[in-house]
């Protein structure tokens, strides 16, 4: 399994937000989350937004610790990337 995390640094809704991706699957991907409960609804083209006070529960479910650069270049690198002009 090789779900990736990123340090909780995107600020929305009056919190810091986290990235998770899967540089396999969007299968292995949708498996983790199910796992630690993040609804579907966090799900954003290629990747879930976790909020930072479900950070150690992500990392302790197994998801490696990147850097935010690191994370999409593992993304990218893995085909599963949406580009922003795919996005609707």
């Amino acid at each position: 399994m090789t779900v990736l995390i990123d340090p909780p640094s995107w600020p929305a809704h009056g919190t810091l937000w986290s990235h998770v991706v899967s540089d396999v699957s969007y299968d292995e991907l949708h498996d983790f989350a199910t796992r630690l409960g993040i609804p579907p609804r966090l799900f954003d083209h290629d990747h879930y937004d976790l909020p930072q006070e479900r950070y150690a529960d992500a990392v302790a479910a197994g998801a490696t610790e990147v850097a935010g650069r690191t994370l999409i270049r593992r993304l990218i690198a893995s085909g599963l990337r949406v580009p922003e002009r795919d996005r609707p």
